[in-house]
């Protein structure tokens, strides 16, 4: 649901800093101009010319702010702002680029900023990535914040578990007021200096993401926050394919992280009326891997992200310019390349088939056997729990900064597992894993939300990597409960951070708990402290399994005891026939079939799953019509299947790598103009009655081919943004 209305649909938009390029034209309904530089009424002009719709995109938390920062905006210097470690060092994006402490002060300089791109224009802004560092919490400003929020003299982060929680839902609530103050404000100058409403969306990574990274940002906050009208999902290749431990295994599992990932950003706005666009990156941030890697890599998280139908408008691509015109490592290890061919049709096939999946609601998948309505939940308050990790050096213990890349090699066992996440991880990989379609909750939406768990047979929680910030939270759980849900509870109380001073532990007397799972429990009726066990609550229950979280990753048998529990679970409901692992999760939207083969399973030989049908492979450039797709564990697949899409027989256009319109048939052929980057080898597969006897693109033959089993012909051709006219005759 859209809270603004639109002047035409926005299914799929890009990013670019760079003023228009027809090679990186990707055609798609909207772009978003990157930063408010002085050429940017030109930037949006010519983007405006090529028919887009215009956001505009610009950094929260850094940016190229170097007026602000050397006195140029206002007379003062404001390099106290900049976010600063306990050795006194800056943290920084680039050159005179620090991460920046929101003040009012530079949320009033970010105004003056969108104010300007309001004047020229655009119809959405986006304020990326609002993010504090879990390391930070040393500079002079953010000791201002502290004494105005709490009412008390700073407290050095490291210094306790107490005062890193406080710190860091100190930094949340920051940038939520920060974005706050932005957004309405700038609405609101909007509608009286133009008579037009502007929508403002944030850009951010997942909360998974963050918390592994140790970086601070609102998330869930901003979820209530009227001024604001969505997200879009930061989730690619650079991020999931940080390491995680399963079964004793550490090692990059992109599709696995990505799925989670994905879901966890899917369940930030369902039923929430806020919009959420998926971002992926046919490339990433790290410029040193090669093109099969990025290819390899894309492909996972384009499968992870489809298996979450509730979000079905997508960022296709973050920088085009760097994907259709950068130049990566080449495979034999001399010099760099630029984008092979194939993968260039490739990406804008992707590219065009999320454009069409908002028409396609899910229908399951043939042969699929899914435990659904499984979650596993994850709060705000994981971020809060994660600062400084420590490697013995050789003179003294120094902070060390992990962005999912470093390496790990001096830090104790401890301090590997606290960065790898592994309580997380624990519960949530042996799932993924065993092909359970398992969803990553977030726990701070239970209270403003009503109905937010319906659907959902089994929770996960533990409160040993997070907390619940408000006792609502246990009223809401304890009524699903009662209404048939059951709750598993795993953790044995070792968390330090249980000690901090929040809502649970200030009350006086028999108000007081050691633990905010005690409240819950006596919520519950089951006492403070209940054994471990299994217990009837209402028309549910509760299994309480009192387990080291971070142990459940470490071997076989750590994963087993996270299926033995759901599958218990499950039984307690009655319904303990429903525990169906599978190798694969897989879903159809409409006549789109995406399967990803897990890899790790229970199975000491993983098996290949193979597909019989007559299906178009999208992730292939010459959309070859196949009968039979075997997948080996590991790889995804993305495939049409032309039994299902066939629109009565008649001649349609079935996958194409360009944006298509103007689709018309007459007696004897079918018409359309064909939208691409130029430079790029269009391939477009059409349903036809007869053999096809001629094509054309624009003035030109089109290469023909026909494949009489499937009915279908191919045409290919160069692609044109502005379009070029294709005519298939027989």
């Amino acid at each position: 649901m859209n809270r603004t209305a639109k002047a035409r649909p926005e299914w799929t938009g890009f990013q670019e800093s760079r003023p228009y390029g027809p090679k990186y034209d990707l055609r798609t309904d909207f772009v978003m101009v990157y930063g408010i530089s002085d050429d940017l009424p030109e930037r949006i002009e010519g983007w405006k010319k090529a028919g887009y719709t215009i956001h505009l995109m610009t950094g929260v938390s850094w940016g190229e702010y170097q007026d602000y920062l050397y006195g140029r905006f206002d007379g003062r210097d404001h390099w106290d702002e900049a976010q600063k470690d306990r050795e006194g060092n800056h943290l920084l994006h680039g050159k005179d680029v620090p991460y920046m402490v929101p003040t009012n002060s530079f949320t009033d300089y970010l105004a003056v900023k969108i104010k300007r791109a309001i004047d020229c224009g655009v119809e959405a802004i986006h304020l990326e990535e609002p993010e504090f560092w879990a390391q930070a919490g040393y500079s002079e400003a953010f000791k201002r914040e502290w004494l105005n929020y709490y009412g008390e003299e700073w407290i050095p982060p490291h210094s306790s578990p107490d005062a890193q929680y406080r710190a860091s839902r100190l930094k949340a609530a920051m940038y939520g007021r920060a974005l706050d103050r932005l957004c309405s404000r700038m609405k609101e100058y909007a509608l009286a200096e133009h008579g037009r409403t502007v929508r403002f969306y944030v850009p951010t990574h997942s909360l998974i993401n963050y918390t592994q990274w140790r970086i601070v940002s609102p998330e869930a906050l901003l979820v209530t926050m009227p001024s604001c009208d969505g997200f879009i999902a930061q989730v690619w290749t650079g991020t999931a394919r940080t390491p995680n431990v399963y079964q004793g295994v550490r090692r990059e599992r992109t599709f696995e992280t990505a799925y989670l990932e994905y879901g966890i950003m899917q369940e930030l706005t369902r039923g929430t009326g806020r919009e959420m666009w998926f971002l992926h990156d046919p490339v990433e941030d790290n410029p040193r891997h090669t093109w099969s890697d990025y290819r390899k890599n894309y492909r996972s998280t384009v499968v992870a992200s489809l298996l979450h139908p509730h979000v079905r408008q997508y960022e296709v691509c973050p920088w085009p310019r760097r994907v259709f015109e950068g130049s990566y490592p080449a495979e034999n290890g001399q010099g760099k390349e630029t984008i092979p061919a194939d993968y260039a049709t490739v990406l804008l096939t992707v590219m065009n088939v999320l454009r069409d999946m908002h028409r396609h609601e899910e229908e399951g998948a043939d042969g699929a056997s899914y435990t659904s309505g499984i979650g596993l939940c994850l709060a705000n308050s994981a971020m809060y729990q994660r600062g400084d990790v420590i490697a013995q050096g050789k003179d003294e213990w120094e902070p060390f900064k992990y962005d999912g890349t470093a390496t790990t090699d001096a830090l104790t066992d401890g301090q590997r597992e606290l960065l790898d996440w592994s309580r997380f991880y624990g519960m949530a990989l042996p799932l993924v894993k065993s092909g359970i379609p398992l969803r990553p909750i977030q726990l701070d939406n239970l209270v403003p939300f009503p109905g937010y768990l319906d659907g959902y047979r089994v929770l996960l929680l533990s409160y040993e990597f997070m907390k619940p910030e408000h006792p609502g939270i246990h009223h809401a759980l304890g009524q699903w409960v009662r209404e048939g849900g059951v709750l598993v509870y795993v953790g044995d109380g070792s968390d330090p951070f249980h000690n901090v001073r929040e809502w649970w532990n200030r009350g006086s007397g028999n108000r007081a708990y050691e633990r905010p799972e005690q409240h819950l429990f006596e919520s519950l009726g089951l006492g403070r402290d209940p054994a471990e066990g299994e217990y009837r609550v209402g028309e549910g229950g509760v299994i309480v399994l009192p387990l080291d979280l971070a142990a459940l990753s470490r071997s076989a048998e750590g994963a087993r005891q996270v299926r033995d529990v759901v599958r218990r679970a499950l039984a307690l409901r009655g319904e303990g026939g429903d525990f169906k692992p599978a190798n694969a999760l897989k879903i159809r939207r409409g006549p789109y079939l995406i399967v990803h083969v897990l890899d790790e399973t229970e199975e000491e030989t993983p098996r290949p799953v193979k597909l019989n049908g007559t299906f178009v492979d999208l992730f292939k450039a010459g959309l070859p019509v196949l009968r039979t797709v075997t997948l080996k564990p590991g790889e995804d697949a993305l495939l049409y299947d032309l039994e299902r899409g066939r629109k009565d027989g008649g001649p349609c256009v079935v996958a194409s790598s360009s944006r298509i319109r103007d689709e018309r048939q007459d007696a004897g052929r079918i018409a359309f103009v064909s939208e691409a980057p130029s430079g790029v080898n269009v391939s477009t597969r059409i349903f036809v009655p007869q053999p096809p006897r001629r094509a054309t693109a624009g003035s030109a033959d089109a290469k023909l081919s026909y494949d009489p089993a499937s009915g279908t012909a191919l045409v290919r051709y160069p692609g044109a943004p502005e379009g070029v006219e294709v005519t298939l005759e027989w």
